[in-house]
Protein backbone atom coordinates (compact mmCIF):
# COMPACT_ATOMS: atom_id res chain seq x y z
CA UNK A 1 0.00 0.00 0.00
CA UNK A 2 1.06 3.45 -1.03
CA UNK A 3 -0.89 5.80 1.29
CA UNK A 4 -1.10 8.89 -0.88
CA UNK A 5 -2.32 6.67 -3.68
CA UNK A 6 -4.94 5.10 -1.62
CA UNK A 7 -5.86 8.65 -0.65
CA UNK A 8 -5.66 9.98 -4.33
CA UNK A 9 -8.62 7.58 -5.27
CA UNK A 10 -10.91 8.22 -2.11
CA UNK A 11 -10.78 12.01 -3.26
CA UNK A 12 -11.97 11.38 -6.60
CA UNK A 13 -14.12 8.51 -5.18
CA UNK A 14 -15.74 11.36 -2.61
CA UNK A 15 -14.86 14.39 -3.40
CA UNK A 16 -15.31 17.70 -1.63
CA UNK A 17 -14.52 15.86 1.76
CA UNK A 18 -12.12 17.50 3.41
CA UNK A 19 -11.95 16.54 6.65
CA UNK A 20 -12.56 13.06 6.13
CA UNK A 21 -9.46 12.91 3.63
CA UNK A 22 -7.63 14.83 6.21
CA UNK A 23 -8.47 11.96 9.02
CA UNK A 24 -7.80 9.00 6.47
CA UNK A 25 -4.22 10.52 5.51
CA UNK A 26 -3.16 11.18 9.18
CA UNK A 27 -4.40 7.21 9.97
CA UNK A 28 -2.90 6.10 6.20
CA UNK A 29 0.51 7.59 6.73
CA UNK A 30 1.36 6.19 10.38
CA UNK A 31 0.49 2.64 9.34
CA UNK A 32 1.81 2.64 6.09
CA UNK A 33 4.79 0.93 7.34
CA UNK A 34 3.34 -1.56 9.48
CA UNK A 35 0.46 -2.81 6.86
CA UNK A 36 2.86 -3.41 4.59
CA UNK A 37 4.73 -5.58 6.76
CA UNK A 38 1.37 -7.99 6.20
CA UNK A 39 0.82 -9.00 2.77
CA UNK A 40 -2.43 -10.90 3.15
CA UNK A 41 -3.79 -7.27 4.64
CA UNK A 42 -3.16 -6.51 0.65
CA UNK A 43 -4.31 -9.33 -1.07
CA UNK A 44 -7.56 -8.71 1.15
CA UNK A 45 -7.49 -5.50 0.09
CA UNK A 46 -8.28 -4.24 3.67
CA UNK A 47 -7.44 -0.46 3.57
CA UNK A 48 -9.97 0.54 0.97
CA UNK A 49 -12.79 -1.38 3.11
CA UNK A 50 -11.74 -0.21 6.30
CA UNK A 51 -11.22 3.57 5.20
CA UNK A 52 -15.19 3.57 3.73
CA UNK A 53 -18.15 3.00 5.99
CA UNK A 54 -20.16 0.20 6.02
CA UNK A 55 -23.36 2.47 5.60
CA UNK A 56 -24.50 5.87 5.97
CA UNK A 57 -27.76 6.90 6.68
CA UNK A 58 -29.39 10.08 5.88
CA UNK A 59 -33.08 11.60 6.73
CA UNK A 60 -35.09 15.03 6.78
CA UNK A 61 -36.25 15.91 10.08
CA UNK A 62 -39.10 17.81 10.42
CA UNK A 63 -40.24 20.30 13.66
CA UNK A 64 -42.19 23.09 14.97
CA UNK A 65 -41.02 25.58 17.11
CA UNK A 66 -42.79 27.25 19.05
CA UNK A 67 -44.73 29.79 17.56
CA UNK A 68 -45.75 27.01 15.60
CA UNK A 69 -43.55 27.66 12.28
CA UNK A 70 -42.13 24.35 10.78
CA UNK A 71 -38.54 23.92 10.28
CA UNK A 72 -36.59 20.97 8.48
CA UNK A 73 -33.51 19.92 8.91
CA UNK A 74 -30.97 16.85 8.13
CA UNK A 75 -30.01 14.27 10.13
CA UNK A 76 -27.56 11.72 9.66
CA UNK A 77 -25.81 8.14 11.07
CA UNK A 78 -22.94 6.85 9.50
CA UNK A 79 -22.44 3.18 10.88
CA UNK A 80 -18.42 2.65 9.98
CA UNK A 81 -17.49 -0.01 11.03
CA UNK A 82 -18.54 -3.01 13.45
CA UNK A 83 -16.27 -6.11 13.53
CA UNK A 84 -15.39 -5.47 17.32
CA UNK A 85 -18.80 -5.04 18.58
CA UNK A 86 -21.75 -2.49 17.99
CA UNK A 87 -21.35 0.69 15.88
CA UNK A 88 -20.63 3.28 18.65
CA UNK A 89 -20.07 6.94 18.36
CA UNK A 90 -21.76 10.43 19.53
CA UNK A 91 -24.39 12.59 17.96
CA UNK A 92 -23.66 16.02 17.02
CA UNK A 93 -26.13 18.69 16.65
CA UNK A 94 -24.40 22.12 14.95
CA UNK A 95 -25.33 23.83 12.32
CA UNK A 96 -21.65 23.47 10.36
CA UNK A 97 -22.71 19.54 10.49
CA UNK A 98 -21.54 18.11 7.04
CA UNK A 99 -21.50 14.62 5.64
CA UNK A 100 -17.46 14.96 5.82
CA UNK A 101 -17.16 15.54 8.90
CA UNK A 102 -19.46 12.60 10.32
CA UNK A 103 -17.31 10.18 7.98
CA UNK A 104 -14.04 11.71 9.70
CA UNK A 105 -15.70 11.39 13.05
CA UNK A 106 -16.43 7.67 12.56
CA UNK A 107 -13.77 6.63 11.17
CA UNK A 108 -10.94 8.27 14.25
CA UNK A 109 -14.10 6.64 16.10
CA UNK A 110 -13.81 3.08 14.52
CA UNK A 111 -9.67 3.47 16.27
CA UNK A 112 -10.48 4.82 19.49
CA UNK A 113 -12.97 2.49 20.44
CA UNK A 114 -10.50 -0.02 19.39
CA UNK A 115 -7.81 1.41 21.36
CA UNK A 116 -10.16 1.11 24.52
CA UNK A 117 -9.76 -2.65 24.19
CA UNK A 118 -13.64 -2.66 25.17
CA UNK A 119 -15.95 -4.51 22.16
CA UNK A 120 -16.81 -1.07 20.34
CA UNK A 121 -17.17 -0.35 17.12
CA UNK A 122 -17.08 2.58 15.39
CA UNK A 123 -20.04 5.61 13.99
CA UNK A 124 -21.18 8.68 14.51
CA UNK A 125 -24.37 10.61 13.64
CA UNK A 126 -25.91 14.01 13.93
CA UNK A 127 -27.63 16.91 12.41
CA UNK A 128 -27.20 20.50 10.83
CA UNK A 129 -29.96 21.86 13.74
CA UNK A 130 -28.42 24.48 16.08
CA UNK A 131 -29.78 23.85 20.16
CA UNK A 132 -28.37 27.51 20.44
CA UNK A 133 -31.37 29.60 21.23
CA UNK A 134 -33.48 27.33 21.20
CA UNK A 135 -35.76 26.66 24.43
CA UNK A 136 -36.41 23.44 25.77
CA UNK A 137 -39.89 22.47 24.11
CA UNK A 138 -38.23 22.82 20.89
CA UNK A 139 -35.45 21.09 21.65
CA UNK A 140 -37.33 18.03 22.58
CA UNK A 141 -39.68 18.38 19.88
CA UNK A 142 -36.32 18.16 17.69
CA UNK A 143 -34.78 15.11 19.51
CA UNK A 144 -38.44 13.32 19.18
CA UNK A 145 -38.24 13.68 15.40
CA UNK A 146 -34.88 12.95 14.82
CA UNK A 147 -35.10 9.54 16.44
CA UNK A 148 -38.30 9.12 15.05
CA UNK A 149 -36.27 8.21 11.51
CA UNK A 150 -33.23 6.72 13.57
CA UNK A 151 -34.59 4.27 16.21
CA UNK A 152 -34.88 1.84 12.99
CA UNK A 153 -31.27 1.49 12.43
CA UNK A 154 -30.22 1.01 16.49
CA UNK A 155 -29.89 -0.87 19.17
CA UNK A 156 -28.21 -1.88 21.75
CA UNK A 157 -26.41 -4.79 19.66
CA UNK A 158 -26.55 -3.06 16.63
CA UNK A 159 -25.53 0.55 16.95
CA UNK A 160 -24.96 2.79 20.77
CA UNK A 161 -25.45 6.32 19.94
CA UNK A 162 -24.20 8.83 22.96
CA UNK A 163 -23.89 12.68 23.04
CA UNK A 164 -21.22 14.92 21.39
CA UNK A 165 -21.28 18.56 20.61
CA UNK A 166 -24.80 20.26 21.19
CA UNK A 167 -25.84 16.87 22.46
CA UNK A 168 -25.80 16.26 26.13
CA UNK A 169 -27.74 14.84 29.14
CA UNK A 170 -30.85 16.59 28.33
CA UNK A 171 -31.12 15.56 24.45
CA UNK A 172 -30.13 12.27 25.11
CA UNK A 173 -33.14 11.67 27.84
CA UNK A 174 -35.03 13.37 25.22
CA UNK A 175 -33.74 10.77 22.62
CA UNK A 176 -33.98 7.91 25.08
CA UNK A 177 -37.71 8.20 25.81
CA UNK A 178 -39.00 8.59 22.24
CA UNK A 179 -36.70 5.68 21.47
CA UNK A 180 -38.16 3.69 24.49
CA UNK A 181 -41.55 4.74 22.98
CA UNK A 182 -41.20 3.15 19.35
CA UNK A 183 -39.60 0.57 20.48
CA UNK A 184 -41.71 -0.74 23.62
CA UNK A 185 -38.40 -1.79 25.18
CA UNK A 186 -35.75 -0.24 27.59
CA UNK A 187 -32.58 -1.24 26.34
CA UNK A 188 -28.96 0.54 26.81
CA UNK A 189 -29.58 1.53 23.37
CA UNK A 190 -27.57 5.12 23.96
CA UNK A 191 -24.73 6.24 26.65
CA UNK A 192 -25.10 9.40 28.70
CA UNK A 193 -28.53 8.63 29.83
CA UNK A 194 -29.31 10.14 33.55
CA UNK A 195 -28.85 8.26 36.60
CA UNK A 196 -32.18 7.62 37.25
CA UNK A 197 -32.48 5.31 34.12
CA UNK A 198 -29.55 3.41 33.43
CA UNK A 199 -26.84 6.51 33.36
CA UNK A 200 -23.27 5.32 34.95
CA UNK A 201 -21.71 7.70 37.17
CA UNK A 202 -18.34 9.47 36.05
CA UNK A 203 -19.86 9.64 32.53
CA UNK A 204 -20.43 13.59 32.45
CA UNK A 205 -16.79 13.89 33.52
CA UNK A 206 -15.25 10.81 31.25
CA UNK A 207 -13.82 12.62 28.35
CA UNK A 208 -12.41 15.21 30.54
CA UNK A 209 -10.94 13.52 32.94
CA UNK A 210 -10.03 10.69 31.33
CA UNK A 211 -7.61 13.52 29.01
CA UNK A 212 -6.11 14.63 32.21
CA UNK A 213 -5.23 11.28 32.89
CA UNK A 214 -3.74 10.13 29.82
CA UNK A 215 -1.93 13.96 30.17
CA UNK A 216 -0.52 12.68 33.74
CA UNK A 217 0.76 9.18 32.12
CA UNK A 218 2.82 11.58 29.52
CA UNK A 219 3.96 13.95 31.82
CA UNK A 220 5.17 10.59 33.94
CA UNK A 221 7.78 9.98 31.03
CA UNK A 222 9.34 13.44 31.19
CA UNK A 223 9.27 12.95 35.00
CA UNK A 224 7.41 16.44 35.44
CA UNK A 225 4.75 17.04 37.62
CA UNK A 226 1.39 18.71 36.93
CA UNK A 227 1.45 20.85 40.32
CA UNK A 228 1.65 24.66 39.48
CA UNK A 229 1.49 24.15 35.71
CA UNK A 230 -0.92 26.97 34.01
CA UNK A 231 -2.99 25.01 31.63
CA UNK A 232 -4.59 26.91 28.06
CA UNK A 233 -7.91 25.30 27.45
CA UNK A 234 -10.27 25.44 24.94
CA UNK A 235 -13.95 25.46 24.86
CA UNK A 236 -16.62 25.80 27.91
CA UNK A 237 -18.68 22.60 27.24
CA UNK A 238 -18.77 19.43 29.43
CA UNK A 239 -15.46 18.21 28.01
CA UNK A 240 -13.55 21.38 29.04
CA UNK A 241 -15.63 21.80 32.27
CA UNK A 242 -14.29 18.93 33.81
CA UNK A 243 -10.93 19.07 32.15
CA UNK A 244 -10.57 21.61 34.26
CA UNK A 245 -12.07 20.21 37.14
CA UNK A 246 -9.45 17.63 37.20
CA UNK A 247 -7.09 20.06 36.63
CA UNK A 248 -8.00 21.71 39.88
CA UNK A 249 -8.24 19.00 41.69
CA UNK A 250 -4.29 17.50 41.14
CA UNK A 251 -3.03 21.59 41.34
CA UNK A 252 -2.56 22.77 38.05
CA UNK A 253 -4.00 26.43 37.21
CA UNK A 254 -6.18 26.21 34.16
CA UNK A 255 -6.30 30.15 33.04
CA UNK A 256 -8.55 29.58 29.70
CA UNK A 257 -12.24 28.69 28.28
CA UNK A 258 -13.70 29.77 25.28
CA UNK A 259 -16.74 29.30 23.07
CA UNK A 260 -17.57 30.13 19.48
CA UNK A 261 -17.55 33.73 20.06
CA UNK A 262 -14.47 34.51 21.84
CA UNK A 263 -11.80 33.25 24.88
CA UNK A 264 -11.42 34.34 28.51
CA UNK A 265 -7.66 34.19 29.90
CA UNK A 266 -7.60 34.32 33.79
CA UNK A 267 -4.21 34.56 35.09
CA UNK A 268 -4.95 34.46 38.35
CA UNK A 269 -5.95 30.76 37.27
CA UNK A 270 -10.05 29.14 37.11
CA UNK A 271 -10.97 28.25 40.45
CA UNK A 272 -13.58 25.73 41.59
CA UNK A 273 -15.94 28.64 42.49
CA UNK A 274 -15.17 30.16 38.97
CA UNK A 275 -15.43 26.91 37.52
CA UNK A 276 -19.51 26.15 39.22
CA UNK A 277 -20.84 29.85 37.81
CA UNK A 278 -19.55 28.46 34.32
CA UNK A 279 -21.09 25.07 34.85
CA UNK A 280 -24.46 27.19 35.64
CA UNK A 281 -23.83 29.87 32.89
CA UNK A 282 -23.45 27.41 30.22
CA UNK A 283 -25.93 24.08 31.29
CA UNK A 284 -28.75 26.73 32.95
CA UNK A 285 -28.26 29.97 31.36
CA UNK A 286 -27.22 28.46 27.88
CA UNK A 287 -24.87 31.79 28.19
CA UNK A 288 -21.80 33.09 26.38
CA UNK A 289 -18.08 32.79 28.21
CA UNK A 290 -17.73 36.59 27.91
CA UNK A 291 -19.90 36.63 31.01
CA UNK A 292 -17.12 35.56 32.92
CA UNK A 293 -15.20 38.36 32.12
CA UNK A 294 -17.86 40.71 33.35
CA UNK A 295 -18.01 38.97 36.51
CA UNK A 296 -14.40 38.68 37.29
CA UNK A 297 -12.90 41.31 35.27
CA UNK A 298 -10.46 39.13 33.47
CA UNK A 299 -9.57 39.32 29.94
CA UNK A 300 -11.44 38.67 27.01
CA UNK A 301 -10.75 38.28 23.44
CA UNK A 302 -13.52 38.39 21.06
CA UNK A 303 -13.29 35.79 17.64
CA UNK A 304 -10.11 34.15 18.34
CA UNK A 305 -9.19 31.61 20.54
CA UNK A 306 -6.45 31.23 23.30
CA UNK A 307 -3.11 29.50 22.14
CA UNK A 308 -1.62 32.84 21.62
CA UNK A 309 -1.22 33.38 25.61
CA UNK A 310 1.42 31.39 27.33
CA UNK A 311 1.14 28.91 29.70
CA UNK A 312 2.90 25.26 29.99
CA UNK A 313 0.22 22.94 28.65
CA UNK A 314 -2.53 23.31 26.23
CA UNK A 315 -5.65 21.43 25.87
CA UNK A 316 -7.75 21.98 22.85
CA UNK A 317 -11.14 21.09 23.96
CA UNK A 318 -13.59 22.68 21.81
CA UNK A 319 -14.06 21.15 17.95
CA UNK A 320 -12.29 19.87 14.78
CA UNK A 321 -9.42 21.86 13.28
CA UNK A 322 -8.95 24.62 16.36
CA UNK A 323 -5.64 24.55 16.13
CA UNK A 324 -3.69 25.91 13.24
CA UNK A 325 -0.15 25.57 12.21
CA UNK A 326 0.42 29.48 13.10
CA UNK A 327 -1.03 28.54 16.89
CA UNK A 328 0.95 25.54 17.22
CA UNK A 329 4.08 27.94 16.36
CA UNK A 330 3.25 30.27 19.17
CA UNK A 331 2.72 28.00 21.77
CA UNK A 332 6.03 26.18 21.32
CA UNK A 333 7.60 29.80 21.20
CA UNK A 334 5.72 30.59 24.45
CA UNK A 335 6.98 27.82 26.38
CA UNK A 336 4.05 24.89 25.95
CA UNK A 337 5.76 21.25 26.87
CA UNK A 338 3.15 19.33 26.43
CA UNK A 339 -0.44 19.20 24.11
CA UNK A 340 -3.16 17.02 25.01
CA UNK A 341 -6.59 17.08 23.25
CA UNK A 342 -10.17 16.64 24.47
CA UNK A 343 -11.55 17.11 21.00
CA UNK A 344 -11.45 15.28 18.23
CA UNK A 345 -8.96 16.21 15.39
CA UNK A 346 -8.76 19.95 17.04
CA UNK A 347 -5.02 20.09 15.84
CA UNK A 348 -4.49 20.58 11.89
CA UNK A 349 -2.15 18.39 10.48
CA UNK A 350 0.53 21.78 9.93
CA UNK A 351 -0.01 21.79 13.65
CA UNK A 352 0.91 18.40 14.63
CA UNK A 353 3.90 18.56 12.74
CA UNK A 354 4.78 21.69 14.39
CA UNK A 355 4.54 19.92 17.54
CA UNK A 356 5.95 16.97 16.50
CA UNK A 357 9.27 19.01 14.59
CA UNK A 358 9.80 20.29 18.42
CA UNK A 359 9.63 17.14 20.21
CA UNK A 360 7.04 18.32 22.56
CA UNK A 361 4.49 15.68 24.54
CA UNK A 362 1.66 15.34 21.91
CA UNK A 363 -1.42 13.20 22.28
CA UNK A 364 -4.11 13.34 19.53
CA UNK A 365 -7.75 13.29 20.13
CA UNK A 366 -7.75 9.08 19.33
CA UNK A 367 -6.18 8.24 22.74
CA UNK A 368 -6.63 11.38 25.03
CA UNK A 369 -10.02 11.87 24.64
CA UNK A 370 -10.86 8.20 24.67
CA UNK A 371 -12.29 8.69 28.03
CA UNK A 372 -15.99 9.56 27.15
CA UNK A 373 -16.17 6.43 24.95
CA UNK A 374 -14.55 4.21 27.45
CA UNK A 375 -17.00 5.10 30.52
CA UNK A 376 -20.12 4.75 27.58
CA UNK A 377 -18.81 1.23 26.95
CA UNK A 378 -18.81 0.25 30.86
CA UNK A 379 -22.40 2.28 30.93
CA UNK A 380 -23.39 -0.69 28.16
CA UNK A 381 -21.77 -3.41 30.42
CA UNK A 382 -23.74 -1.94 33.38
CA UNK A 383 -26.71 -1.46 31.54
CA UNK A 384 -26.30 -5.45 30.18
CA UNK A 385 -25.96 -6.63 33.72
CA UNK A 386 -28.83 -4.59 35.01
CA UNK A 387 -25.74 -3.35 37.97
CA UNK A 388 -24.81 -0.04 38.86
CA UNK A 389 -21.31 0.41 40.05
CA UNK A 390 -19.99 3.51 42.44
CA UNK A 391 -17.99 6.56 41.30
CA UNK A 392 -14.70 4.91 42.87
CA UNK A 393 -15.20 1.48 40.66
CA UNK A 394 -15.76 3.78 37.49
CA UNK A 395 -13.41 6.12 38.04
CA UNK A 396 -10.72 3.53 38.33
CA UNK A 397 -11.61 1.40 35.38
CA UNK A 398 -11.19 5.07 33.80
CA UNK A 399 -7.44 5.23 34.99
CA UNK A 400 -6.70 2.42 33.69
CA UNK A 401 -7.94 2.19 30.42
CA UNK A 402 -6.75 5.67 29.84
CA UNK A 403 -3.29 4.12 31.11
CA UNK A 404 -3.47 0.95 28.75
CA UNK A 405 -3.93 3.35 26.08
CA UNK A 406 -0.89 5.37 26.81
CA UNK A 407 1.17 1.77 27.51
CA UNK A 408 0.07 1.12 23.67
CA UNK A 409 0.75 4.21 22.11
CA UNK A 410 4.22 4.10 23.58
CA UNK A 411 4.74 0.72 22.07
CA UNK A 412 3.74 1.28 19.13
CA UNK A 413 5.18 5.10 18.74
CA UNK A 414 8.88 5.06 20.42
CA UNK A 415 10.91 6.38 18.08
CA UNK A 416 15.12 5.16 17.95
CA UNK A 417 16.00 8.55 19.46
CA UNK A 418 13.68 7.78 22.13
CA UNK A 419 11.27 10.27 21.71
CA UNK A 420 7.59 8.92 21.51
CA UNK A 421 4.82 9.45 18.13
CA UNK A 422 1.63 9.21 20.28
CA UNK A 423 -0.36 9.68 16.88
CA UNK A 424 1.85 7.00 15.34
CA UNK A 425 1.23 4.91 18.78
CA UNK A 426 -2.20 5.21 18.58
CA UNK A 427 -2.70 4.51 14.67
CA UNK A 428 -0.85 1.31 14.67
CA UNK A 429 -2.61 0.20 18.16
CA UNK A 430 -5.54 0.68 16.79
CA UNK A 431 -5.62 -0.20 13.29
CA UNK A 432 -3.90 -3.79 14.22
CA UNK A 433 -6.74 -4.71 16.44
CA UNK A 434 -9.39 -3.52 13.90
CA UNK A 435 -7.16 -5.34 11.06
CA UNK A 436 -6.76 -9.14 12.76
CA UNK A 437 -10.37 -8.65 13.76
CA UNK A 438 -11.54 -8.22 9.80
CA UNK A 439 -9.07 -10.53 8.27
CA UNK A 440 -10.54 -13.33 11.13
CA UNK A 441 -14.01 -12.78 9.87
CA UNK A 442 -13.25 -13.05 6.16
CA UNK A 443 -14.32 -10.76 3.34
CA UNK A 444 -17.59 -9.52 4.20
Amino acid sequence: MKSEEVLAQLKRRFPNEPEYHQAVHEVLESIEEVYNQHPEFEKANLIERLCIPDRMFSFRVTWVDDKGQVHTNMGYRVQHCNVIGPYKGGIRFHASLTPSILKFLAFEQTFKNSLTTLPMGGGKGGSDFSPKGKSSAEIMRFCQAFVTELWRHIGPDTDVPAGDIGVGGREIGYMFGMYRKLTREFTGTFTGKGLTFGGSLIRPEATGYGNVYFLLEMLKTSNIDIKGKKCLVSGSGNVAQYTCEKLIELGAIPVSLSDSDGYIYDENGITMEKLEYVKELKELYRGRIKEYADTYGCKYVPNARPWAEKADIALPSATQNELNGEDAKKLVANGVIAVSEGANMPSTPEAIEVFQSAKILYAPGKAANAGGVSVSGLEMTQNSERISWSTEEVDNRLKSIMKNIHENCVKYGTQPDGYVNYVKGANIAGFMKVAKAMMAQGIV
